[in-house]
């Protein structure tokens, strides 16, 4: 029997997913902070080691002022977080990590000519610099400009000391989506999911992927995985579902069907259950 080609997700589906990789947004900041002058703790042989009283005022005064900023800016204090990073920028108008956090804070308040203004100067600082490109891919992204989004991820990853592959494979997977280019999707996801198996997102976004794509028995592996875990939700029990339907697991489905109209009675997947809507 053919496997069914890959078909557009349904609106309500794409939004749901990109929902669903949204807080990925403020995973950046995790990034970012790495990205801030620290003092060497494996000195290169024959190179004296940088310490602390290597680092000078203005940029100290600037990582302290930066990270201040982050803290507020996860707390929901935009505004005072953008204080402290005009404070930062004050102590060195060259401190990246400010200026990625400035595109998020922008971003945030809906502003987009400042938000693409921070993230292009970080690159003019450092155009290597993964974590830019990848809080800049952000942003294209949701801008729809999808193909200078990938272009941005994709430097990110091949950046040689970039630490945070897995979070920028996973929001390139989602932005394929997003897109339309659902087997390059698929394929970034998988491998959002081999690095981080244990990451909701990764798993629910691929497991949905190879459901369509008729592949239902990687699907069922990966979203059990979540649903026998405290992480499930209306949306990966609903998949889990109709994933189990499919493979004729009736058994399953009855006790995949109690916990989610026991736990999310009011959700529109078990309204979508109860209608017998499993196609939609």
């Amino acid at each position: 029997m053919t496997q069914p080609a890959f078909r557009p997700l349904p609106s309500r589906s794409r939004s749901l997913l990109w929902l669903l990789s949204a807080a990925l947004a403020l995973v950046v900041l995790a990034g970012c902070a790495s990205q801030a002058p620290r003092v060497s703790s494996t000195p290169t042989p024959g190179v004296e080691p940088m310490t602390a009283s290597d680092e000078p005022q203005s940029v100290r005064r600037a990582r302290l002022r930066y990270e201040l900023a982050a803290n507020y800016f996860d707390q929901g204090q935009t505004t005072v977080a953008l204080d402290e990073i005009k404070l930062a920028l004050a102590a060195d108008a060259n401190f990246g990590p400010a200026y990625i956090l400035r595109g998020l804070v922008y971003m945030r308040l809906q502003d987009d000519a400042l938000a693409e203004e921070s993230f292009r100067r970080a690159l003019q600082i450092n155009p290597r610099d993964a974590e830019a490109q990848h809080a800049y891919g952000l942003f294209a992204c949701e801008k729809a400009r999808y193909e200078q989004a990938d272009r941005l991820f994709q430097q990110a990853l091949e950046s040689p000391t970039y630490k945070n592959r897995p979070r920028t494979l996973l929001l390139q997977g989602v932005c394929l989506l997003r897109a339309g280019k659902l087997p390059e999707a698929e394929a970034a996801l998988a491998r959002a999911y081999e690095f981080d198996p244990g990451n909701p997102i990764a798993a629910y976004n691929l497991a949905s992927l190879k459901h369509r794509r008729g592949d239902s028995q990687a699907a069922q592996f990966i979203i059990r995985r979540v649903n026998n875990s405290e992480l499930a939700n209306a949306e990966t029990l609903w998949l889990g579902i109709r994933v189990e339907r499919r493979l004729g697991n009736d058994v399953v489905v009855a006790q995949l069907a109690q916990q989610l109209g026991r736990r999310f009675p009011e959700s529109p997947q078990w309204a979508a259950y109860q209608r017998g809507a499993f196609n939609d």
